[in-house]
């Protein structure tokens, strides 16, 4: 009986990774508690109940992954991983912080919110591929897919906790101080980073600074057919599947007229989903491809599932679904790209994946947003579960072809 757990959570025999993971979950908490806010203040105080608004601010948010991509994966590459994390972790801190003052105050307007969602976005577009990639020093690549799978289970974790305390917040004393408790939230990362053990760290291969960086891993990537391949399914679930803000906040307001707290306990059923799918890739020694194809053609069933439900609770037991679905994709994703590729790369490529998984969000939000103002929220998860569909069709065709199967790296034991 000891076996399974102590393989399944194998990574914290590391005094840095358990220092790293105590603060990043108490940060994540306050992510959650954040996202689940903006998106009760855009929908419900700062519109009619308008999600093309909620889709603008996604877009502005996410857009920065794509739009910074040459830089992001540069500087996750060449610099110090930990400062930068420094950096980054100290910037979103700083904006919570100000967006809560502003929303407390009763200040705050639609635009103030458009322009910190792109400030956020363009904060967490160079912590995104440092932060995937800096677990590799934590632990080191035997141990790289368990501490990944982890830090998933850490991140949706947070997001089941995360929404129910912002509809208590919410409900009891105001939006704007689920704002501040989310600033308040990153001095627990910084701590962590602060109290890492540098000796301890392995520090993955740093690139030399020339020219053409950005192309070279672009040529990369482009003579690579799998991870072409996982690319293009992540853009077309990133894109038109990845909506949840839109999916879950337009079915709890316009199809079961909950409250905040109903709202915030939807947000909180799907993490149960995505914890059960971290977890199940933390126990697996490998990543496979065929994870790949499961995880999409489950995210669209569970999309229809959704779309389809009749009430309240057979919708929150669909989001459990697509929580499986969506974390076994990107979990599997994330360690394949990783461990197939040189160390000297990952930042790089692990920044094109993440620009590639949620810079189509300016393209797909608005989209997504405007179906479910247009037509309803059910056909708006009707495009989602397209997109689960046609990912599957692209994992199919890529086994097909025998093209799935990954160099390893030089590293890789």
């Amino acid at each position: 009986m000891s076996v399974a757990p102590a393989g399944t959570f194998r990574s914290l025999k590391s005094p840095n990774y358990r220092t790293w993971a105590a603060g990043a979950f108490v940060s994540n908490v306050g992510t959650w508690v954040q996202r689940t806010a903006q998106d009760w203040l855009v929908l419900t105080e700062l519109t009619q109940h308008n999600a093309s608004a909620v889709g603008a601010v996604m877009a502005l948010q996410f857009g920065p992954q794509l739009l910074l991509l040459p830089w992001t994966g540069f500087a996750a590459d060449h610099f110090n991983q930990r400062k930068l994390l420094i950096a980054t972790q100290a910037t979103m801190g700083g904006l919570a912080l100000a967006l809560g003052l502003l929303t407390v105050t009763g200040v705050v307007q639609l635009w103030h919110v458009y322009i910190f969602a792109f400030l956020f976005g363009c904060a967490a577009a160079f912590d995104a591929p440092v932060r995937q990639t800096f677990v590799g020093e934590l632990v080191g690549d035997a141990d790289l897919p368990n501490a990944i799978a982890l830090n998933s289970t850490s991140f949706n974790a947070g997001r089941m906790v995360g929404p129910a305390v912002a509809g208590l917040v919410i409900a009891s004393v105001g939006t704007g101080w689920a704002f501040l408790i989310n600033g308040a939230s990153f001095l627990a990362v910084l701590i962590s980073l602060a109290f890492l053990s540098v000796a301890e760290l392995h520090p993955n291969a740093r690139a030399g600074r020339a020219k053409g960086s950005f192309m070279e891993g672009m040529c990369y990537v482009w003579g690579r057919a799998d991870l072409k391949a996982i690319l293009v399914m992540l853009f077309l679930i990133g894109t038109f599947g990845l909506n949840f803000p839109i999916f879950i906040s337009t079915m709890a307001v316009s199809v079961f007229h909950t409250d905040a707290r109903g709202f915030g306990f939807l947000s909180s059923t799907m993490a149960v989903g995505t914890i059960a799918g971290a977890l199940f890739a933390a126990s697996r020694d490998r990543p496979r491809f065929v994870s790949l194809l499961l995880g999409a053609g489950i995210f669209g069933v569970g999309c229809t599932l959704a779309a389809l439900a009749p009430n309240y609770w057979i919708f929150a037991g669909g989001l459990v679904v697509i929580g499986v679905a969506a974390l076994t994709l990107t979990n599997t994703s994330n360690s394949l790209m990783q461990l197939s590729t040189e160390p000297a790369m990952r930042g790089r490529v692990m920044a094109l994946r993440v620009g590639i998984a949620l810079g189509g969000t300016p393209i797909g939000a608005p989209i997504v947003g405007w179906v479910a103002d247009t037509f309803s929220p059910r056909w708006a998860l009707g495009v989602g579960a397209a997109s689960g569909f046609a990912a599957a069709a692209v994992a199919v065709y890529a086994m097909a072809r025998k093209i799935h199967r990954p160099r390893q790296s030089r590293s890789t034991p």
